[in-house]
């Protein structure tokens, strides 16, 4: 026998929230070996051009920045093929929005700064990857994503500017590890 059985108003919300609560789940879990990723090159990218900048005394090792997505991409694209499979929604969307923004936003400023008007491009970008961090940590309502992503924005009063991709990059590594942690 057929049971032809509706669902109350509350019902209906408590599986919409749940669904929408485990995609969440499912796209942080998927993203937090993204953020170790990146979090680890970041920090060792930072270092080196920072030790070759200092040790030479030329600037022209920053060039160095743009080995890192060519790296990064093939390196991710391993790691992402084995992630569960995560219905295309919303959050996930705007996440990908979110850091192809700063991904365009960095490449084009940096590109400004080495072929046409020099630039503190060290400053501007760790201001863009803080900010489109504490966004993602906003989006996916994970707080520690989110103050990460503010502390990596404030800790601009440095005097070796191009040390706090480092700071960043470790505050991404963290992320990753954090997120991993809660969402196992």
């Amino acid at each position: 026998m057929e049971q032809n059985k509706e669902m109350t108003v509350q019902q209906s919300l408590a599986l919409i929230s749940e669904t929408m609560n485990n995609c969440r789940k499912a796209i942080l879990r998927n993203n937090a070996k993204g953020f170790f990723l990146w979090g680890v090159l970041l920090t060792v990218f930072s270092l080196v051009v920072y030790l070759l900048w200092h040790v030479s005394g030329n600037p022209v090792w920053n060039l160095l920045w743009f080995a890192m997505p060519l790296i990064g991409y093939p390196l991710a694209a391993l790691l992402y093929k084995k992630n569960d499979v995560v219905p295309q929604s919303e959050v996930g969307r705007l996440l990908g929005q979110i850091w192809a923004v700063f991904a365009v936003f960095s490449l084009s400023l940096s590109a400004l700064a080495v072929f046409v008007v020099p630039m503190n491009i060290t400053l501007i970008i760790v201001i863009l990857l803080g900010v489109a961090e504490c966004v993602s940590g906003v989006v996916l309502k994970n707080w520690p994503l989110g103050i990460l992503g503010a502390v990596a924005a404030a800790l601009l009063k440095s005097e070796a500017q191009l040390l706090l991709f480092t700071v960043g990059g470790v505050l991404l590594a963290v992320t990753g590890l954090i997120v991993k942690s809660q969402y196992r």
